[in-house]
């Protein structure tokens, strides 16, 4: 709130009332100004500190997760790495029960799946189509679809995509159009030998699984009545490992090498093997691991920095830091540092100081000694134990889950059933914050009125000494009017 126009010097009095009520005002308003200011810096420090702790924690816990190094689809610590000399025929990945050594690999033919199409409707996509039970039949087991009156291939379609047992046996169908018309076109996710299809139950839309469907060439025309499987038959993967033939139903193959996923992608040219090779993830590992210490030590760090205040020559606190004094920063640094000195679930690798991760006894970060994780990996041959220390063995959390879980009683956003404690103090400081703001403005306002009061007080004053002094003036130029008298 403004404070009114203050008067220079009194006319009446010769006083400067305008410093005279400043002065007053100021003195009144100096030790609640004093506490409003000094409870704002602190707060806003405050506010400022809890938001950075919020953001290092945020990212900690992104690096930690299902997407960072916690993913189960990209293992960031796989003790193995396996590689293709070219992966448009042959990719492959390896887990940590993989062996070191080299796979000669030639695909024959890779698995396929069965897609079947139905004679055409020249009415196409609103063809009518019977009403009745629709069974669709794929390796023994048969699905029933109703059909309801006033369906259409259109309808017939969505409902077999909106059938949920079909659904889960990755069965789905579409309408392909030709000169013919429309057809009912059904395929499945399922590949191997076994997995066509047959369809019987309504007319017009019976296919036999077993024919393969003509390519329509001249050759081998196509006509309106034309049904069955569209290309040929599903067959398994034909291949070979080392010069041994195997089939598989698929084209991920998990059980012909021990450790080793193989991904057929398509059949290789005549005596041009594959060369699959798997060797220790040295390199890969000691990546991860590094991100892994470098995103604690940004916690780490950016803890310190929050509480440390700032040192003067001779080593005395003279700023302090947003958060010094603070409990709250020191107990996630507690929180977090104590999973690592438990113990893993591993055999032989149980604890993090055997890959050369120890704490810094002075700055609380963690040290990575490189030479002595390449020890742990060449010589006492660790690296597929480290997976479990991290990750893991599916009954017993590995690290990154336990400080996961040390983390999220202060992570916790809001809405949630039970809020962090970095949220509840962020609501605290707010409401602080509104109670300052309060504070100030009632203090402006008691400001203004006394202000006002006192220039009132004073321009009264002014104005009464000013009377006193014409007064006075006029008795002054009386008697010496009639002493002049007396005198003449």
């Amino acid at each position: 709130m403004a404070s009114p126009i203050l008067p220079g010097t009194g006319l009446g009095s010769g006083l400067d009332t305008g410093a005279i009520v400043k002065a007053l005002v100021a003195a009144d308003k100096s030790a609640k100004q004093g506490q409003i200011d000094r409870a704002t810096t602190t707060n806003s420090a405050s506010i400022s500190g809890i938001g950075t702790l919020q953001s290092l924690l945020s990212t900690f816990q992104s690096t930690l997760s299902v997407t960072g190094l916690g993913s189960s689809i990209n293992p960031s610590f796989a003790g193995f790495a396996a590689t293709s000399s070219d992966s448009k025929f042959v990719d492959a990945t390896a887990d940590n029960y993989a062996v070191a050594g080299k796979y000669s690999v030639t695909v024959t033919n890779i698995a396929t799946s069965s897609k079947v199409a139905s004679a055409a409707f020249a009415g196409g996509n609103t063809s009518a189509i019977p009403s009745g039970t629709l069974n669709i039949t794929q390796n023994g087991t048969s699905y029933p679809l109703t059909i309801g009156a006033n369906a259409t291939l259109q309808s017939v379609r969505d409902s077999i995509n909106a059938d949920s047992k079909m659904n889960m046996s990755g069965i789905s169908a579409n309408i392909v159009t030709d000169s013919f018309g429309s057809r009912l076109v059904i395929g499945s996710s399922k590949t191997g030998a076994g997995t066509d299809f047959s369809v019987s139950g309504i007319a017009g839309l019976e296919i036999d699984g077993s024919k393969v469907m003509p390519k329509g060439t001249a050759q081998d025309p196509t006509t309106a009545t034309s049904s069955g499987s569209v290309g040929g038959l599903a067959v398994d993967a034909v291949f070979s490992i080392d010069g041994m033939q195997l089939t598989s139903k698929t084209n991920a193959v998990t059980q012909a090498v021990s450790g080793l996923k193989l991904n057929l992608v398509a059949p290789t040219a005549a005596n041009t093997p594959i060369t699959v090779t798997v060797a220790t993830n040295t390199e890969g590992l000691k990546t991860s691991i590094q991100k892994f210490v470098d995103a604690y030590n940004a916690v780490a760090n950016g803890i310190t920095t929050l509480t440390k205040p700032s040192l003067d020559d001779s080593g005395k606190p003279t700023i302090p830091a947003q958060l010094t004094g603070d409990s709250l920063p020191r107990s996630i640094l507690a929180a977090i540092r104590a999973p690592l000195s438990e113990t893993g679930a591993g055999d032989k690798l149980t604890v993090l100081a055997q890959l050369g991760i120890t704490t810094n006894q002075k700055t609380g970060a963690l040290d990575f000694d490189d030479k002595k994780f390449t020890v742990a990996m060449t010589d006492k041959k660790l690296g597929g134990e480290v997976q479990k220390l991290f990750s893991g063995d599916g009954t017993n959390l590995g690290l990154l889950d336990r400080m996961t879980n040390a983390i999220k009683p202060f992570t916790q956003g809001v809405g949630t059933m039970t809020e962090g404690i970095l949220t509840t103090r962020t609501k605290t400081l707010d409401m602080t914050k509104k109670k300052l703001s309060d504070q100030q403005d009632a203090l402006d306002r008691r400001v203004a009125t006394l202000t006002a009061v006192l220039t009132k007080k004073y321009n009264d004053m002014d104005t009464l000494v000013g009377k006193l002094k014409a007064t006075s003036s006029n008795i002054t130029s009386m008697f010496q009017a009639l002493t002049a008298q007396q005198k003449g």
